[in-house]
């Protein structure tokens, strides 16, 4: 069953301190939200910030976590995991320097390495792709070569519909396509076309087919369909509240 769940990274600025991350949990909660998405917050002990999750009635269902500490701190990074009773890690993607043909293989093969790693201590791995994934290489694009050439069994897709239609992709499509190696799917919205980055929007309030998405989501079986927007024009707990909302009227639970 698909469940809404709402990534910190929304209200990055509100969540600098643990004193302000445990302000944050409140209003996250207060908006209709049971499951967050960790990413973006400042410096915090694992074990505090597990009892402000747990004394909000929240559950981390998933974690962005740097591809630094996946390569150099992994055992730690599982600890953490199992500490938040949290199964999914992802990555928000590579560094600049890999976005390259070579730079997608090596990945796929690296990012498979890390996957097996994490499935044998209960967790999954996935990548969230941006733009920047669909530029093309001999006919494929980017994210074609993640996909075909990473282990199906350990290397999953956290899809951004909104990046993707930005650069020209079809989310639905894509989210149809990966059915099986997807656990999480990211919601936004943009008016398109558009060439600015920084015009992203509420769920609902822009050019996304949102319920042409959603219906691809429910055949893919995605578990978790995650509220993000990466640039707010007002109050960023407005925004994940009219999203949240919205989402609700499309039947979203």
């Amino acid at each position: 069953m698909s469940r809404l769940a709402a990534i910190l990274y929304t209200v990055r600025d509100f969540t600098k301190t643990p004193a302000a991350i445990a302000q944050t949990l409140k209003k996250v909660k207060a908006i209709g939200y049971d499951h967050i998405e960790l990413a973006g917050q400042g410096s915090i002990e694992p074990s505090e910030l597990k009892k402000m999750v747990n004394d909000e009635g929240l559950n981390i269902c998933s974690n962005h976590a740097s591809l630094d500490r996946l390569r150099n701190d992994l055992d730690a990074v599982i600890e953490e995991h199992h500490l938040w009773e949290c199964e999914h890690i992802a990555i928000g993607g590579l560094p600049k320097e890999d976005h390259n043909e070579n730079g997608y293989k090596r990945f796929a093969n690296e990012g498979s390495e890390i996957g097996w790693l994490l499935k044998k201590q209960g967790l999954t791995f996935s990548y969230h792709n941006h733009w920047m994934e669909l530029e093309t290489y001999d006919s494929k694009t980017g994210l074609d070569i993640l996909f075909e050439e990473s282990d199906p069994e350990v290397f999953f897709f956290e899809i951004d519909t909104c990046w993707l239609q930005f650069a020209g992709g079809d989310p639905s499509a894509w989210i149809k396509k990966m059915k099986g190696r997807q656990h999480l799917v990211h919601f936004k919205d943009m008016i398109l076309p558009s060439t600015d980055k920084n015009e992203t929007l509420e769920v609902g309030e822009g050019s996304l087919d949102f319920p042409s998405i959603i219906q691809a989501c429910k055949a893919a079986d995605i578990q978790w369909q995650i509220v993000e927007q990466d640039f707010c024009s007002g109050d960023p707990f407005h925004s994940i509240a009219k999203s949240y909302h919205n989402l609700r009227a499309m039947g979203i639970s």
